[in-house]
């Protein structure tokens, strides 16, 4: 059963979203790490706003693991940074919770097993099985 949203969490979903994203192209930006490619996908506050689960999308793909692990040990900086920024929207910034979003990958490899010709939904054993977050 899926819990339904409260307009405040949708608004501060949205505006964690804009700022954490303003916030992480800046920093590669300025870091002048070529050829990267951060988006935050989705980002889920829970229901008393303490916790901020964001969903980070991270093109090429292979190193997503050791950005990932950057991202949580600068968690305190970020947060920090979007204190600053949102200090006259929210009175506690949420904790931040660095989750990766492999959704555009699995599509990847269900068109390429499409176009090799195999069907996946026959053998399921030949895409990567997915786990819940």
């Amino acid at each position: 059963m899926k819990k339904h949203e409260t307009p405040r969490q949708q608004k501060v979903n949205t505006f964690l979203q804009q700022e954490v994203a303003k916030l992480l192209q800046q920093a590669v930006r300025e870091g002048s790490v070529n050829n990267l490619l951060v988006s935050v996908t989705k980002v889920n506050v829970t229901s008393d706003l303490s916790i901020a689960k964001i969903y980070l999308s991270i093109f090429p793909s292979k190193n997503t693991k050791s950005y990932l692990k950057t991202l949580q040990k600068n968690n305190y900086q970020i947060r920090y940074d979007l204190a600053q920024k949102m200090k006259n929207q929210l009175r506690k910034i949420p904790d931040l919770h660095f989750y990766l979003d492999d959704s555009l990958d699995y599509i990847e490899d269900i068109n390429k097993e499409l176009n090799d010709g195999e069907n996946p939904l026959i053998n399921l054993n030949t895409l990567a099985s997915r786990q819940k977050k």
